[in-house]
């Protein structure tokens, strides 16, 4: 706490006459002056009191440690041992862009977009991705054909969730074919690329969505959306794997302004998945065969997965209405890799038949991608437009898993006290602990603690993995 006293005081004012002596200058006032005095304090550091700073990092960044390095290291070798075998080489581009690089290519995602401020006449902003920089790079060096692979960090102005490897600082492993080639060759090695790489880390069971834009225009059309309204309603149907379908048609009406017919009838529509004959079935559906956009787009998946039948992937392929997307960029085809529970696999005769999305549950999406043949044109002066496929491998999501699986930590005392325990879960962001003492024992129960909030439930045994799941799921 600081005084000002009237005779020998820190910085020097005397007697109390001399303070009151301050009222006769005007529109000078004693708080005034003892503000500037206070200021002057805090610079110098009077009464050798120090600033408690924080060791720390920075909200939604980690450190990683050797342990951690090398599973990195693993998982990034045999990615690039993935990329390389299907001929893909390697750049680098900038770690920011100017602003207007950026702007205008993410949708909603833009606000997510960090910008920095002025350093000397260029509005700049750290790469949200590492697609619109690879665009940007095609269109500045005139590049017509390339396959290339790119692993570098993004960021992201998100809201992290560190236990499920969601970050505002972390890597993406991009693996983009650029060029005029027949309709759907390069999209369908883009998923063997996905499953290659899924099957080899040895994750646990996964499945790859796919779907395309042009189908999802199609269906809003047919649907009766607004064309002013199809990008944001895209945006919300993305949110299905997050939200229930009751929640999803909740924001369309009453944020977005979509009548309530429209919405049950999209509804309709994004629970179906499926194969080729959920294509099939669909190019014959009265309403879905009025709009030729989505006549092509389904006419395209059952090509893409006549060649995913001759790659020996369609039993972790599913056809998903609800995919979207949210990227503005992407023009035609888009796919996305999910880890999932136990449950009726994808390549099922249920699942081929177009029946409800509820074969299996998600627990977290590890790649995503897509089609996006008008974004290298924005960037040229003349519009020249280059066709452009590619997936990118959501690496943190994947360190985050196989760091768990490697854990078998235990703690070298012989009766370690409760409380040491759950300290020590705090700080190694451990989300979950199950306590079993002789009261739970006794009921036949574990009490399940989420030691981020202290919250705790009592659990049957019979009940226990699966609550976790869903607790971890919802991370």
């Amino acid at each position: 706490m600081f005084c000002v006293r009237t005779c020998s005081g820190l910085m020097g004012l005397r007697a109390a006459p001399r303070v009151r002596s301050l009222h006769s200058f005007p529109g000078i006032t004693i708080d005034e002056e003892v503000a500037k005095l206070l200021a002057l304090k805090a610079q110098i550091g009077g009464d050798n009191v120090k600033h408690q700073f924080v060791l720390k990092t920075a909200k939604g960044t980690r450190d990683y440690n050797p342990k951690q390095m090398a599973i990195r290291e693993r998982v990034f070798s045999t990615i690039i041992g993935c990329f390389k075998r299907h001929g893909a080489e390697t750049i680098d581009t900038p770690v920011f862009e100017l602003k207007e690089t950026l702007t205008g290519k993410y949708g909603e995602d833009s606000k997510l977009i960090y910008d920095l401020k002025d350093q000397g006449g260029e509005l700049l902003s750290l790469r949200y991705d590492l697609t619109v920089p690879f665009a940007r790079y095609l269109a500045m060096n005139k590049i017509t054909n390339i396959k290339r692979y790119h692993i570098a960090k993004v960021y992201r102005r998100d809201n992290p969730a560190m236990t499920r490897g969601r970050y505002r600082e972390f890597y993406q492993c991009d693996f983009d074919i650029a060029g005029q080639y027949d309709a759907m060759i390069p999209d369908a090695e883009c998923l063997k690329i996905v499953h290659d790489i899924l099957s080899e880390l040895d994750l646990g069971d996964f499945r790859i969505k796919v779907n395309d834009r042009r189908i999802l225009d199609g269906m809003f059309a047919v649907c009766g959306v607004p064309d002013d309204k199809f990008r944001t309603i895209c945006s919300t149907v993305d949110k299905l794997d997050k939200m229930p379908w009751e929640d999803v048609r909740k924001e369309m009406v009453t944020e977005k302004g979509l009548s309530e017919e429209a919405a049950d009838q999209i509804g309709e529509y994004v629970s179906l998945q499926g194969g080729m004959e959920l294509a099939e079935r669909l190019l014959q559906d009265q309403k879905m065969c009025r709009s030729k956009q989505a006549c092509a787009g389904l006419s395209d998946i059952k090509l893409l997965f006549s060649y995913l039948q001759l790659f020996q992937v369609t039993d972790k392929v599913v056809f998903d209405l609800s995919l979207a997307r949210g990227l503005d960029y992407y023009t035609g085809i888009i796919y996305e890799g999910v880890l999932t529970q136990a449950g009726v696999a994808p390549g099922s005769t249920e699942a081929q038949n177009g029946t409800p999305a509820e074969e299996s549950v998600s627990v977290g999406s590890v790649a995503g991608g897509g089609r996006y043949d008008g974004l290298v044109g924005m960037f040229d002066p003349k519009g020249r437009k280059v066709p452009c496929v590619g997936v990118s491998i959501g690496i943190e999501r994947i360190f985050s898993i196989l760091e768990q699986k490697a854990e078998a930590e235990v703690m070298y005392k012989k009766n370690p006290k409760l409380l040491s325990q759950l300290q020590h879960c705090e700080e190694s962001g451990i989300p979950l602990v199950a306590i079993l003492g002789e009261q739970e024992l006794k009921d036949g129960v574990v009490k399940l603690r989420v030691v981020a909030s202290r919250e705790e439930v009592d659990v049957s045994r019979a009940a226990l993995v699966d609550e976790i799941r869903r607790r971890t799921s919802q991370a």
